[in-house]
């Protein structure tokens, strides 16, 4: 099977359970096979855990979930070593971040302590207990929800969390068509219940290294850092982006045009990605804690920025 064809098969798959969200669906493709994680921040019952799980079971993947609250702790998520009575020795029992796919739900209801639990994992795929290292599974993905900050009960994330998702996102309501569909296909069950596997691990790991052969031209690297560097001038913004999130805009570039079926990067995928990848990233001006305000300094930054012909 091509490559496109498996990447088809592989959404297709996945609008069997997540009606009318063709296009968040393939932002998550994107983030999976540039080996990045994604942020959704919605409200509850949107469908973001079912999302989590649609894509697990399209690769035949393990899949955890992490229900984040206040009194959860750090090893609650790594894993912890405990003495084996008959063995005379520690053993190290593996926590939820050890699988394929893993769901932080409601991440920003966790304590900062323990939102830092996850940042060695999501940056080098692995944890780190009682001095010994341990590898994480490949394909790792981690898919964190986090409520808007006006629900009480939540905290920041840290800006360090912020940085290590590739993208962030929300899925937002349906229209009335959409939400009368998703009613009809589940008369009996969710059809998350039924929902087979159409690609394998091995397959998803095939795509993420077919990421690094896509054509990249020079006037999209100047069409990037053009872009970031307004981030960095413009009074209404405190911070720009970091260097980090010019890397990240670029290889999602690559894995986004490999989805849309092309073996080379335009413009228009720098433009369709930049708030997603960008607007975690930087800090307003303004005192006010409101992302609409940072996604609207970067539209008008998208407007300005001359766009490579």
């Amino acid at each position: 099977m091509e490559k496109q064809e498996k990447l088809e098969k592989l959404i297709k798959n996945i609008e069997r359970v997540i009606v009318g969200k063709t296009k968040v669906i393939k932002l998550a493709i994107t983030c999976l096979l540039a080996k990045g994680h994604l942020l959704l921040e919605d409200i509850p019952g949107t469908g973001k855990t079912t999302l989590a799980l649609a894509i697990a079971r399209s690769i035949h993947g393990n899949f955890h979930r992490i229900q984040f609250t206040a009194d959860l702790l750090p090893t609650d998520i790594t894993g912890v070593s405990l003495y084996h009575q008959e063995k005379k020795e520690f053993e190290f029992r593996k926590g939820p971040i050890f699988a394929n796919i893993v769901l932080a739900d409601e991440i920003n209801r966790g304590t900062p302590k323990v939102q830092s639990g996850l940042l060695e994992a999501m940056n080098e795929s692995q944890v780190t207990v009682d001095g010994i290292t341990y590898q994480l599974p490949p394909p790792f993905f981690v898919l964190a929800t986090q409520n808007p900050m006006s629900f009480a009960g939540t905290y920041p994330l840290l800006v360090a969390q912020l940085d290590r998702f590739l993208m962030k996102t929300s899925l937002g309501y349906l229209s009335p068509e959409e939400e009368i569909l998703m009613m009809k296909e589940q008369k009996t069950e969710h059809p998350i219940k039924s929902l087979k596997a159409v690609l394998s691990q091995e397959d998803i790991s095939e795509l993420q290294e077919k990421t690094k052969t896509i054509k990249v031209d020079d006037s999209i690297y100047q069409y990037i850092v053009d872009l970031v560097n307004a981030t960095r001038s413009t009074r209404d913004l405190r911070f720009g982006v970091s260097h980090r999130g010019t890397l990240s805009l670029f290889r999602a570039a690559r894995a986004f045009a490999l989805v849309e079926g092309r073996d080379y990067v335009l413009p228009d995928d720098i433009k369709k990605l930049f708030i997603p990848i960008v607007s975690h990233r930087v800090i307003s001006s303004s005192s006010q804690m409101d992302s609409g305000l940072n996604r609207e300094v970067l539209e008008n930054i998208l407007a300005k920025v001359s766009v490579p012909l």
